[in-house]
Order: structure tokens, then C-alpha cells, then sequence
């Protein structure tokens, strides 16, 4: 058993007078947390896009915030005992990177420490300390710090314990942080980080307070611009914060363990492999639709239950939240969100709404947004199964076979931009060619916003930028 593992066990069973608990009550509004926060942010004017800092003559003055991060991790790391092995990991790099002359960082020997995944206890919290970038936030490795806080309710932990195992889904609650999250950063991912070597990866992080901030407010504006009236459930949501984050958090955990699920091509979601920008929309949305799936069976499971527990209540409440959560945040904030340039969860919004449109589940008339909701559960997994099914049958396809078919499914429910060369034909000299020749000629927006899309991202615009940075105290 490790240090971490002995201080994690005392911190559940409780030696107050010994060890603090590790739910750090009030240490975002601590003096240690505030000079450890100053000092990385000072760091990071400092430091190039690689996370060095290549001006020598800052390097005295990058050395006195170093030594002030060093000295508040020691102040507060008693603050969470769980942590330990990984806190005096984050000082020996610092002080490392610092010996080092200030090169490219490696906590590499800190992020192996780093074990949220054995640590999903409601409300225990974390202080993280790595250079990283943030994805849909800062592209740049610089020093960032965060408080944060575990979301892990008991049905939550009941559902991973049975039917939906992950035990690498680690759900956080934003508590503080530095600027490379006060963006549309809403994960914290070991990949991310600046390291020697690549380990293997034992966990991954979502912060579910931000994705429910987010859909609450941008839902709420959609919904009034749109005339949609929203049925109760799904309205009680909209005022009910820490509801909102156990739904996104059953979401996400159905959601994260299907990209390696079911009959794939191979592994579809290689993000380091160069591919079309349309196959990661059909990847993340059948993930989500997945989610949906399963949430919709979980219901009628146990709305034919002759009595349920309280855990199971819980779950049923929130499987039929999941599916709300689903089609409003996939068609009204992911299909206007970000740019025009390859955004594929865009894409996948997009996608969702033609097709719920089309099959009669979906309808704009009069200027009003309504839905024909005993139709829309069998419409989404109808949308699931036709994507299963390209995967099924994909493979036993050429990779680029594959491409094509993903792209005439996409294709069968929404326009392309009148110049794609995808929609005209890929000429025979492509199609004879390397793979990259098709990704070449993907446009950066090949299937263009409808004009719904287009008036309701402009009435929209001001309301998803106000999400930058947003947090779950923010009402």
C-alpha cells in the first residue's frame, strides 16, 4: 500500500486531531492558496508556448514564484492527505525544472502520483498543480493551479459499481483555478500535461458544474428565444443546479466508457490519427446517443418496478434528465458553439436536430420550437443505430471506404457547402491517392449552418460567450 493510499484511508475513517479529512473546507479563500495562484500566474507571463522560459534573464525572478508555489503546496498539501506522494512529487519537479535552467517541464514523476480515480468520495477535494494546456482553453503549457472538488454521489457510484463500470471516470466540481480555465476548458486530462515520457493513463476528469452552468444558462436563453416551452422535468433543471451536475455526471459516465465499446472500426476516436473532422461528430455523438440509450432503458426498467430504493429513485429521476440533457445541450449549445473551422461537436448538434426534424419528432412552425416527445426516444435511437451500424459495418471496409460511408450518412441528413468536393465527387486522382488526399479536401466547414442555425446563433452569440470561464456558483 502506498503513502497516498494510508493517508486516503485515514482521511475516510477520521484521525481529526492528526490528519485533516481532505474535504479542505474553505482553502480556495486561504492566504497559501492565494500566493500559490499569484505565483503561477506570474509564472505563466513568463513562459514561452512550451512551458520554458527561455529569457534568462527572468530566471531569478521565475525562481522566488517557484519557491512561493513550493512553499504553499507544503503549506496546504496537510489539507489533503490523499494526495501526499503526489504533492511531494509537484515540489521535487518544480524544484527539478528550476535546477534544470527553466527548459521544457517535466512532471512526469508528478502526474504518476496523481490518482483521483482512487479517491471518488463526494466532496473530497484536490489541489492540482501542472504545466498543461487546456483543452478548449489555453493551447500553451504553462504552470496552472486548481482547486477542486469530487462529484460522486450514491447512485452514481451504485451505477459504476454495477452495469456501467469506469474506473477511470473521475466527475469534479470546479472550486478555483487559474486562468487557463477561466475559458470553455471543461476537463482535466492526463495528456494535457508536460512530461518526459508518456505514461499510461489511469484517469480522466470532466467537470460536471461547468457543463451544468453552461446548460443552464444557454438552454434557459434558447428556449425563451425559441418559444419552446420545456416540459416540467426539464425546466426543474434549469433552477437546480446541483441536479443538473448528477445528470451530466450519469451522462458522462455512460458516455466516456463507450469510446471503447461496441463494434468498432478499430478505435475510433485515435485523436492523434489525421481523418476527416466529421468522424469525430459521429464518434462523440454515438457516445452521447448511447447515453441516451441506456437511460431510456434504465427508465423503463424501472418505471415497471413494483417498489424502488431511494438509490434507485435517483437513478430513474436522472436517466430521464439524461435524455433531456442530451437533445438540448447537443442542439442548442454544442451546434453554436465555437468556430465554423472543423467543429465537430458542432457538427453533431447540427446532425441531431435535422434528424429529429425530419423524422416528425422535431418542429419549427410559427416561429416556435416544439417536439413530439412519446416520437423522440425512438427517433434519437434510431439515429444511434444507423451510426452503429455504418461501424459494423465499416469493419470490414478500407479505411478510406469507411470515410466516404460515414460522409454519405452525414450527408443523407444535412446540405453541403455548395463547394465541397466531397458532396461533387472526389476526382479519381483522390481517390486512387494517399488518405490525406480526402482529408484535404474536407472544407473546414463542409456542411454549413441551416438558416435556423444561422438566426439563432446570432440571437444566441452574446449568451454562450457569457459561459467562458462560468462555474457553478455562477447564477
Amino acid at each position: 500500500m502506498s503513502m497516498s493510499q494510508v493517508h486516503s484511508t485515514k482521511a475516510i475513517i477520521g484521525e481529526p486531531e492528526v490528519v485533516e479529512d481532505g474535504r479542505a473546507p474553505g482553502v480556495e479563500t486561504s492566504d497559501a492558496w492565494r500566493r500559490l495562484k499569484d505565483a503561477a500566474i506570474a509564472l505563466q507571463a513568463m513562459q514561452a508556448s512550451d512551458g520554458s522560459i527561455p529569457d534568462a534573464s527572468a530566471h531569478d525572478a521565475a525562481r522566488a514564484e517557484v519557491e512561493r508555489v513550493q512553499d504553499a503546496v507544503r503549506e496546504l498539501a496537510p489539507r489533503f492527505p490523499h494526495d501526499a506522494a503526489y504533492l511531494e512529487a509537484v515540489v521535487a519537479d518544480l524544484g527539478r525544472w528550476v535546477a534544470d535552467g527553466f527548459g521544457v517541464p517535466d512532471f512526469h514523476d508528478a502526474l504518476v502520483a496523481f490518482h483521483p480515480e482512487q479517491h471518488r468520495v463526494d466532496g473530497l477535494r484536490h489541489l492540482v498543480v501542472f504545466p498543461m494546456y487546456t483543452q478548449n482553453g489555453s493551447p500553451d503549457r504553462h504552470l496552472e493551479a486548481l482547486v477542486v472538488e469530487v462529484i460522486w454521489p450514491d447512485f452514481i457510484a451504485r451505477l459504476e459499481a454495477t452495469d456501467y463500470g469506469n474506473r477511470l471516470f473521475v466527475s469534479l466540481r470546479l472550486v478555483d483555478f487559474t486562468p487557463g480555465y477561466d475559458t470553455n476548458s471543461a476537463v482535466l486530462f492526463p495528456e494535457t500535461v508536460a512530461v518526459r515520457e508518456i505514461p499510461a493513463f489511469t484517469w480522466g476528469a470532466i467537470f460536471q458544474d461547468r457543463e451544468a452552468a453552461r446548460y443552464r444558462r444557454v438552454v434557459r436563453a434558447a428556449s425563451e428565444i425559441t418559444k419552446l416551452e420545456l416540459p416540467a422535468e426539464a425546466a426543474r433543471m434549469l433552477d437546480d443546479q446541483q441536479l443538473t451536475e448528477q445528470t451530466f455526471v450519469m451522462w458522462d459516465i455512460i458516455h466516456d466508457r463507450t469510446h471503447m465499446r461496441g463494434d468498432l472500426p478499430f478505435d475510433p476516436f485515435m485523436i492523434k490519427q489525421r481523418m476527416p473532422y466529421f468522424l469525430y461528430s459521429l464518434e462523440e455523438l454515438r457516445c452521447d446517443l448511447t447515453a441516451f440509450r441506456e437511460c431510456v432503458a434504465i427508465q423503463r426498467r424501472l418505471t415497471g418496478a413494483e417498489e424502488l430504493s431511494a438509490v434507485e429513485a435517483e437513478t430513474l429521476e436522472h436517466a430521464r434528465l439524461v435524455q433531456y440533457a442530451v437533445i438540448f445541450d447537443r442542439i442548442f449549445r454544442f451546434a453554436i458553439t465555437g468556430s465554423r473551422v472543423r467543429n465537430y461537436d458542432g457538427l453533431g448538434g447540427q446532425l441531431l436536430f435535422a434528424w429529429l426534424h425530419q423524422r416528425g419528432a422535431l418542429h419549427w412552425t410559427d416561429t416556435a420550437l416544439t417536439f413530439d416527445w412519446d416520437a423522440v426516444p425512438d427517433a434519437v435511437v434510431a439515429l444511434g443505430d444507423a451510426i452503429d451500424d455504418l461501424y459494423w459495418r465499416s469493419i470490414d471496409r478500407p479505411k478510406t471506404v469507411h470515410w466516404l460511408a460515414a460522409y454519405d450518412l452525414i450527408r443523407s441528413v444535412l446540405t453541403p457547402h455548395p463547394a465541397s468536393k466531397w458532396a461533387r465527387g472526389l476526382p479519381d486522382e483522390v481517390l486512387a491517392g494517399p488518405p490525406r488526399g480526402f482529408t484535404d479536401a474536407v472544407l473546414d466547414d463542409e456542411f454549413p449552418l441551416s438558416m435556423f442555425y444561422e438566426a439563432l446563433e446570432k440571437k444566441m452569440r452574446d449568451v454562450i460567450a457569457q459561459t467562458s470561464g462560468i462555474r457553478g456558483t455562477d447564477d
